[in-house]
């Protein structure tokens, strides 16, 4: 089994959407990632470079939440998933979408879609 790291609550803003609305305004995304690796070469040398950072990871995730517009959440979510599995050692990434401004005419707490892919 593998090890995990978990990051959640990543809020970008982003102009993904069907709606002409959605890309000319845009809005908040949050974004849930579980990374599964092996963390024993970092935790034997207590070196972040035999892990990975998640800072930096945070950083590439929030590039394309707030780059290039997609229509569909699922298809935010596979870019997110190849930037996860872009660093050789994540085995797997489990990344959730959250679109809580949604436009739903109705009252709602959250939209989200959860993906994971494994190399």
């Amino acid at each position: 089994m593998a090890d995990l790291i978990t990051l959640t609550g990543l809020r970008v803003r982003g102009h993904h959407g069907v709606f002409d609305f959605e890309r000319r305004d845009g809005q908040d995304f949050v974004v849930d990632v579980v990374l599964e690796l092996d963390t024993a070469p970092a935790a034997t040398s207590d070196e972040v470079g035999d892990t990975v950072h998640y800072g930096e990871l945070a950083e590439g995730l929030a590039a394309v939440i707030s780059g290039e517009p997609v229509n569909l959440l699922e298809r935010l979510a596979q870019r997110l998933a190849d930037v996860c599995l872009a660093d050789p050692r994540v085995e797997a990434a489990t990344v959730t979408v959250h679109k809580p401004q949604a436009p739903i005419p109705l009252t709602f707490a959250d939209v989200s879609v959860t993906i994971r892919r494994v190399r």
